[in-house]
């Protein structure tokens, strides 16, 4: 063997036959499973809490407009599923750093050293940058959007027996928020879950760029097509509400033009490298 082997590109002593390979795939999903079922059974015991925690947006919306809080059941079983629905979400964020964790002692022994402390990071931020979209989405989109959908409500919002009622409201066809528990829900998990990944573009062009499958040059004369594709992304997935269109696309816009600038902090750095080693000219 050649002494001249980096000893961080060394690959560890760990390879196996297929078999091998294959009975630790089988362990490490047995133990993702074991913890998402474990964190489901978790959640299913205080669905309830969470269930409010996920409601406080609409009603503060129904608040500020002088309505009461309150979801339907359409289905007689739908309260049922409601509570495995929300156990399935709060179970999967809630495994899923140990599901990280098994994928990472999966693939980590087939890696290099300098391949390891490379990716690692990487496996770091990404939850931490789905969690930042997801509480983006909570605390700010949802907010506008649904006082944007309740205001297409109108009068009279109380009883039509109601003696306090003005006159001029009894003849007027009235429009009511009554939801759905299971609509409502998959509506606010859709714009948590597209936020959250959304804001996984970082993460995923940078990583590209150490791979050297992309460059910030070329993420530089891209800009003009990604400019469009977060207008159509910012359509599909936000309500036709203006301000919080434009809200997404400076967001997505502006991470896009962060994941450029890392980029070629990483070219710069690698060029570095180089130079050092005397494997690029100056002048390159």
């Amino acid at each position: 063997m050649s002494s001249g082997t980096d000893p961080r590109d060394e690959i560890d002593d760990s390879s196996a036959p297929l078999i091998e390979h294959l009975s630790e795939l089988r362990t490490r999903l047995i133990w993702s499973v074991l913890a998402f079922v474990v964190a489901m059974v978790l959640c299913y015991t205080v669905w309830n809490p969470i269930y409010n925690y996920l409601t406080r947006p609409i009603c503060s919306a129904l608040d500020s407009r002088g309505q009461e809080c309150g979801l339907i059941l359409l289905k007689l079983q739908e309260g049922f599923f409601v509570a495995i629905q929300i156990s399935f979400l709060g179970g999967f964020i809630l495994a899923f750093p140990i599901i990280a964790f098994q994928l990472w002692r999966f693939v980590a022994p087939g890696l290099y050293r300098s391949e390891k402390q490379a990716f690692l990071p990487f496996l770091l931020a990404s939850p931490a940058m789905f969690f930042l979209g997801a509480a983006f989405a909570y605390y700010i989109i949802l907010p506008m959007a649904y006082d944007f959908f309740l205001g297409f409500q109108q009068g009279p919002l109380t009883l039509p027996d109601d003696p306090q009622a003005p006159a001029e409201n009894t003849a007027m066809a009235g429009i009511v928020f009554q939801g759905s528990v299971s609509e409502y829900l998959a509506l606010t998990t859709k714009f948590i879950l597209a936020f959250g990944l959304s804001f996984q573009l970082p993460v995923a062009l940078t990583l590209m760029g150490k791979a050297g499958l992309v460059s910030a040059d070329g993420l530089s004369s891209m800009r003009k097509y990604a400019l469009l594709l977060i207008l159509v992304l910012a359509a599909i997935v936000t309500p036709p509400d203006v301000i919080s269109q434009i809200v997404l696309f400076v967001v997505v816009y502006g991470l896009y033009e962060i994941s450029i600038q890392l980029v070629r902090r990483i070219e710069k750095r690698r060029d570095e490298e180089l130079r050092a080693q005397g494997l690029l000219d100056e002048d390159e």
